[in-house]
């Protein structure tokens, strides 16, 4: 494992994970429109496992021996509800590539290998969460 390229990769994909819980929970409070009803609680749930996901980043860069950021991208706030979802697509797919750009610093050891599975689950459960912004969205189009 190249540890050192793999702290800081880590970390330039935490703080946009840090990002992604705060952004979820801010849908999750501002959605408006009877075609989002029930996407809110959706958002809330969404917002819960980003926080965990987090956690698991900070927890594998102090494990690995760096420091993990505190550092947060920046956040977005739209007036309506509809930009504001295509807006999250746009940072979550930033989110899933900067997981997907550690991958190759991890290595082929045990350690590695636990590394890049828990990347790869973050990054399905990312993927599903877009597509369900996608589906909220109207499709692929955004309408």
């Amino acid at each position: 494992m190249e540890v050192e390229a793999a702290i800081d990769a880590l970390n330039v994909a935490l703080r946009l994970q840090n990002r992604s819980a705060l952004a979820y929970t801010h849908m999750a409070g501002t959605l408006v429109g009877f075609q989002f009803h029930g996407l809110a609680e959706e958002m809330r749930s969404f917002a819960l496992a980003e926080l965990d996901d987090a956690r698991h980043l900070v927890e594998k860069i102090t494990t690995l021996g760096g420091e993990a950021t505190i550092d947060i991208a920046p956040l977005e706030s739209h007036g309506d509800s509809e930009t504001m979802i295509r807006w999250l697509i746009d940072a979550e797919t930033e989110t899933i590539e900067a997981l997907q750009d550690v991958i190759p610093t991890t290595g082929q050891e045990g350690r590695s290998e636990a590394l890049e599975h828990r990347l790869e689950h973050i990054i399905m459960r990312k993927q599903e969460q877009v597509d369900a912004l996608i589906r909220a969205s109207g499709g692929p189009s955004g309408g």
